[in-house]
């Protein structure tokens, strides 16, 4: 084969890889796909939520660009085949870092979430990407007539474009300070330091007990419950730290989701003492909410989060499907995502029948 067509396979299919990674990074819409990658991979990584926007559809564009000139003959060898290595060889050195840290989990959001790939993927594919393109800078003849405008339309109009198919919003102050909120108090099951097992008089309406010398005493119950804590989400709902309560984190489009949704519908409909259900749903697809609730069987208090207030919200490790089961506002089972931690109805129903103590063994 000639090296003419083996090096025109080499950049077809490396500009392919990183074309296909820009676009999917877009997937299933731009602003909730960039925004669902700021939340869970920049913001791990230390960047601000004023920064973050920028430079994700800085890093989207760029990619983008570079695809197209892998394609295009100027300045090849000298700047395009270079930077797209070194582009690779920082993801190379992040995700390497990141496995060594966390281990080989989750998705790395390469392709974003259309293709989820973990870590230890992702670095082989680069690793092939970057001999691929050593390979390419032999094969290829010394850079002829070029332009250098050419190359920075490309990378500007790349750029420029993921901008103007992902606008970034300004979030409301408000929603602002809920996650902000939020963040600061929300509050999980605790050691048995907050376990109540006391015994409480029943000042009235208690059954009295008539003893043999004629005194009467008060009956007492005992009280087998968490200590009422404030869960962060009274914002959304005010009653949602009394009593046992399910809270719902849930985009309106979702199937697993409307499916997650349909089974609570049905454990409600069987035990009248189920806990109150309260959704709190993504700024996505929120024309499907009325669909939603016939799909699930019932409608239920409900608020819109912009999608990363969302994601703060739910927690940038976690995602949708995502159910809380809360006691007094304490946290006593979150379940999320549709892995691992999956929602788990037969499990879920025998943890809310179970008393506080019981949670403890």
């Amino acid at each position: 084969m000639k090296k003419e067509t083996i090096s025109w396979i080499i950049r077809s299919v490396v500009a392919a890889l990183f074309i296909v990674s820009a676009i999917a990074k877009l997937y299933p819409s731009p602003y909730f796909a960039i925004s669902t990658f700021e939340v869970k991979q920049l913001y791990s990584l230390g960047f601000s939520a004023d920064f973050a926007p920028y430079f994700s559809r800085t890093l989207i564009g760029v990619e983008f660009a570079l695809g197209i000139l892998l394609l295009i003959n100027h300045h090849l060898k000298k700047i395009t085949i270079p930077a797209t290595i070194t582009l690779l060889v920082v993801f190379i050195i992040h995700l390497s870092y990141e496995t060594f840290i966390s281990g080989n989990s989750g998705n790395c959001g390469c392709f974003g979430e259309l293709i989820p790939m973990t870590p230890v993927e992702a670095i082989i594919k680069n690793i092939i990407a970057v001999g691929l393109l050593f390979w390419l800078l032999k094969l290829l003849p010394s850079d002829g007539k070029s332009n250098f405008w050419i190359l920075s339309t490309v990378i500007l109009s790349g750029i420029l474009s993921i901008f103007m198919l992902a606008p970034m919003k300004s979030i409301s102050s408000a929603l602002s300070n809920t996650s902000s909120t939020l963040n600061d108090s929300i509050t999980t099951l605790k050691p048995a330091t907050d376990f109540i097992y006391t015994t409480e008089t029943i000042a009235t309406g208690g059954d009295s007990i008539k003893l043999k010398d004629g005194k009467e005493i008060i009956a007492e119950k005992k009280i087998d419950e968490p200590v009422a804590k404030k869960s962060g989400f009274a914002n959304f709902f005010p009653n949602i730290d009394k009593d046992k309560k399910i809270l719902c984190f849930f985009a309106p489009g979702c199937d697993h989701c409307q499916e997650t949704a349909k089974q609570l519908t049905e454990m409600k409909r069987k035990d009248k003492s189920f806990p109150d259900i309260s959704i709190i749903f993504m700024d996505e697809e929120v024309e499907k909410i009325p669909d939603f609730f016939t799909i699930a069987g019932a409608k239920y208090p409900y608020q819109v989060v912009d999608v990363i207030s969302f994601w703060n919200v739910l927690g940038n490790s976690r995602d949708t499907p995502g159910v809380k089961y809360l006691w007094n506002g304490n946290e006593i089972k979150f379940y999320d995502g549709i892995n691992a931690n999956k929602f788990n109805a037969s499990e879920l129903k025998k943890t809310i029948k179970k008393n506080y103590s019981e949670l403890k063994k």
